[in-house]
């Protein structure tokens, strides 16, 4: 139903105009309202009216409506989250909150053209190599949503050629350790007064695990007796940067890590000093849901605090050739390429779903490789 009112200019002229509920969205169940002006008499308010709500009736509006970017990424994210997890979702929603509204937020949906948007990935190429990517294919999945929703007829995102990253001159530093540096490392640590410093960063290069699996782990996860590690759900973030345990991503991610005596005989040791020294704060650890790593309040240690003993140890030594904790699992399939291990076998390990990622992220070779490589083809090629 379509209400029309007079309005007075600051030129003391006399108009109409009009507003009309034509319902509700059906997705965020948000009003739908109209709203015109501008009309001469109230004759031409009132066609107008009609002529509107019979567009609404037979579903043309929508296609006439004026939307903004932000409006329409609203509605797609409300989809969205439900096809991925809620770390997945909290990281899309920061890059538009960070990146992407700030550029195209206000734009009409209709409006936005090929020219902006490659003004846009050219410019986001240059401040973020390795993220545009991902900001544009958001901004092209957003504006599909609009052209399926009838927004718009055509998704200006697939005239843009998206920049290639160059590769700069020069090696760069290599993320991981070889055997002599990780050994180097763990000479810094004194497991008897850092034992559970010394015990993480063991189950991290031994085992190959990422940071959340690891600062996920229970005791029940531990099996003393077969000497393996349980890897069923990791630590992430979520929505507002709150800490929350997911399954892994993959059916892959879920796996048991066998490991080494050494590292099993940390854990056990330090499972013991744990309990004492909880019991102490009137914390009892005694538990099999008992976190392996946890804070002084016997929760989730930070996400960031492996990082963070990681470059105190890295500084106190002043160690040139710095990795990051990811880079202990880079070295961990290292070392196993370097021990003989088949592509298969570190894929199974490393819980990866699929064996390109394997080959892509961790055909590292250490020196020694590449020494008794040659000395191969020095035989085979005897001539």
């Amino acid at each position: 139903m379509a209400t029309i009112k007079t309005y007075t200019t600051k030129g003391g002229q006399t108009f109409y105009e009009l507003f009309i509920l034509t319902g509700r969205d059906p997705l965020t169940n948000q009003p739908i309202k109209v709203h015109r002006r501008g009309f001469k008499t109230k004759k031409e308010a009132t066609l107008a009216a009609s002529r509107i709500t019979l567009k609404a009736s037979e579903g043309d509006l929508v296609r006439g409506q004026k939307k903004t970017f932000a409006q329409v990424y609203e509605e797609w994210y409300a989809g969205y989250i439900n096809t991925v997890r809620e770390s997945t979702y909290a990281r899309t929603r920061g890059m538009f909150d960070n990146h992407i509204l700030q550029y195209f937020g206000k734009r009409n949906i209709q409006d936005i053209t090929a020219a902006q948007l490659q003004r846009a990935v050219n410019l986001w190429a240059k401040e973020a190599t390795r993220n545009y990517k991902r900001w544009f294919n958001y901004v092209a999945a957003v504006l599909e949503y609009a052209v399926r929703q009838g927004y718009i007829s055509l998704n200006p995102a697939k005239r843009v050629l998206a920049p290639k990253r160059q590769d700069t001159a020069g090696d760069k530093p290599e993320n991981f350790w070889d055997k002599a540096e990780l050994e180097t490392f763990f000479s810094y640590l004194d497991p008897a007064h850092e034992p559970e410093k010394y015990t993480l960063f063991r189950v991290l290069a031994f085992g190959g695990l990422r940071r959340g699996e690891c600062l996920a782990l229970t005791w029940n996860d531990i099996d003393f007796t077969a000497g393996t590690i349980r890897i069923n759900k990791t630590l992430t973030q979520g929505v507002k940067g709150r800490q929350i345990v997911q399954a892994p991503k993959t059916k892959k991610g879920r796996r048991t890590v066998a490991m080494d005596a050494a590292t099993m005989a940390a854990l056990k040791k330090w499972r013991i000093h744990q309990m004492q020294k909880y019991m102490a704060w009137g914390i009892n650890t005694n538990q099999p849901d008992q976190l392996v790593f946890a804070t002084r309040f016997n929760t989730h240690k930070y996400l960031n605090q492996p990082e963070k003993w990681l470059k105190q140890i890295e500084d106190a030594h002043s160690i040139q050739h710095r990795i990051t904790v990811h880079g202990f699992r880079h070295s961990h399939a290292s070392a196993l390429f370097a021990a003989g291990a088949t592509i298969k076998e570190v894929q199974e390990r490393l819980g990866h779903e699929d064996v390109q990622t394997t080959l892509n992220v961790y055909t590292h070779v250490t020196k020694n490789q590449n020494e008794e490589a040659v000395e191969k083809l020095t035989a085979y090629l005897d001539f």
